[in-house]
């Protein structure tokens, strides 16, 4: 019995390393597909391979929901289905099957299939670096969540200061307050790409102060994050000594 289930481990493990090749080999495959001349020569077989891929992977999510549920009943499948890797798994595969069922236009049809790239993210579920990553994301996530609508509000409000501020001079670059989150956004993310930025006085003292506090909007939840992972190492390490 127990050289039995000895075995049974042994071959999961086994079926966990192909997936990861799986997963790899599939992501190359999507680099290839963007090329057109390879496209045009290996299409019909790399959306071959595509669709026997999604169908292992379906294989995969099932037996990862079996599992869960033989583990802890209803609660076990639904604390997996609903975890982060159990969200990727189902991500990976649902644009698959949506496509089939469902008339999507094209333009919306290659963004859901960008959501292909969340395999690779599968490739992290035996990451200790990355369990004590998300595990100390979910430690602070009431700070975060405070951080994320601290941001969303300073981009609106330097949205519509740019705006009014920058609209007469450039009314088909601020044409409205929506067209200015762009400038806000990346100006607030000190990246500035040169694209649309502010040509009288008022714009441009306005867009020195926002980028001084961009830095710190950006260096807020960096901070915490740092704070947050370094706490869990020593969480660890402590519980290591005890």
């Amino acid at each position: 019995m127990i050289f039995q289930k000895n075995k049974l481990l042994k071959s999961f493990s086994k079926f966990d390393r192909f997936i990861y090749l799986l997963i790899i080999v599939n992501v190359i495959a999507m680099i290839l597909e963007s090329h057109k001349s390879i496209n045009d020569l290996y299409g019909k077989w790399l959306s071959l391979f595509e669709a026997v891929s999604i169908y292992i992977f379906s294989f995969e999510y099932i037996y990862r929901v079996y599992k869960a549920y033989k583990k802890g009943n209803s609660n076990g499948a639904s604390k997996y289905i609903f975890s982060f890797f159990g969200l990727i798994d189902l991500i990976s595969i649902l644009p698959f099957f949506l496509n089939q069922f469902i008339k999507i236009d094209g333009r919306f049809l290659r963004i859901l299939r960008l959501f292909r790239l969340t395999r690779i993210f599968k490739l992290g579920r035996s990451s200790a670096s990355l369990k004590l990553f998300i595990k100390a994301l979910t430690a602070v996530k009431s700070e975060l969540k405070f951080t994320f609508f601290l941001s969303v509000l300073t981009i609106l409000f330097s949205a519509s200061a740019i705006y009014y501020l920058e609209h007469e001079a450039q009314p088909e670059k601020f044409s409205s307050i929506t067209e200015s989150i762009w400038w806000a956004t990346v100006s607030l993310a000190t990246v500035g790409y040169g694209d649309v930025y502010p040509v009288t006085a008022g714009g441009k003292i306005f867009a020195s102060i926002i980028s001084l506090i961009g830095i710190g909007i950006v260096a807020i939840p960096t901070g915490i994050i740092s704070a947050s992972f370094v706490e869990e190492i020593h969480s660890i390490r402590r519980g290591k000594k005890k």
